[in-house]
């Protein structure tokens, strides 16, 4: 496994806030239950976080919509606006349609373009899996990487028959789910994620030869990425 010197600096940085706020607290200095009202703002961040990472319309969409999420709600907590989700959950709905039928279409069009641009397809994969389980095989035999995406649902995705030719990136974004990556034996396999109350685990086992390199970025937030070969 490879430890990222982020993934310490990420939760010490957690340590220091926690605690710093605690002992203001404690010392009477300022009222931490102040603050709380400002909690939505978490959303904005796994927003920024997503769409830090992504290199597609998908991920930005996500991204976008968890800012605009927690915008809304830290207006109606500041008692700006008044919004409630309980008025609004229809709008996940149409936006699920929304993305489905968009999905397909685009699906459509890059089956009718041609052959080189349908083998461009095939070796990058991007994946979205919104309250939803995804499972599929990858057998491409110059695999570039992509964008895998599980919100409350999971991915896992079979890579044992594909081949890279160098060097390959993936960029995970786990949150409330699990992303499971099947890689072959001659993969060599660095992990420079970063886990937010979730974790990144690679268990394959590294080949003798590091010709092949996977590269696996991004984050999990509450959630959880498995490599395995």
């Amino acid at each position: 496994m490879n430890h990222n010197p982020q993934n310490r600096v990420l939760v010490g940085a957690i340590l220091l806030v926690f605690g710093a706020l605690a002992l203001v607290d404690n010392l009477n200095i300022f009222n931490t239950r102040d603050i709380f009202q400002f909690w939505p703002t978490v959303f904005i961040l796994v927003g920024a976080l997503k769409m830090s990472k992504s290199g597609n319309s998908a991920g930005y969409l996500i991204g976008g919509g968890f800012i605009a999420l927690g915008v809304l709600l830290t207006l109606h907590h500041m008692g700006i606006i008044t919004f409630r989700v309980r008025d609004w959950w229809p709008l996940f709905l149409i936006a699920a349609g929304l993305f489905v039928i968009l999905k397909d279409k685009v699906g459509g069009n890059m089956r009718s373009t041609l052959s080189d641009n349908q083998a461009r397809q095939d070796s990058v994969c991007d994946v979205v899996a919104i309250m939803s389980g995804n499972k599929l095989q990858n057998t491409a035999q110059d695999f570039r990487g992509g964008e895998i995406t599980a919100i409350m649902g999971g991915v896992d995705l079979d890579l044992r028959n594909a081949s890279i030719q160098g060097e390959a990136v993936i960029n995970v974004f786990a949150m409330w789910g699990g992303i499971d990556l099947k890689v072959p034996t001659d993969w060599t396999v660095l992990t420079q994620g970063v886990p937010v109350l979730g974790g990144i685990e690679d268990k394959s086992v590294p080949p003798v030869m590091s010709g092949k390199r996977l590269i696996v970025k991004g984050y999990a937030i509450m959630g959880g990425v498995e490599i395995t070969n």
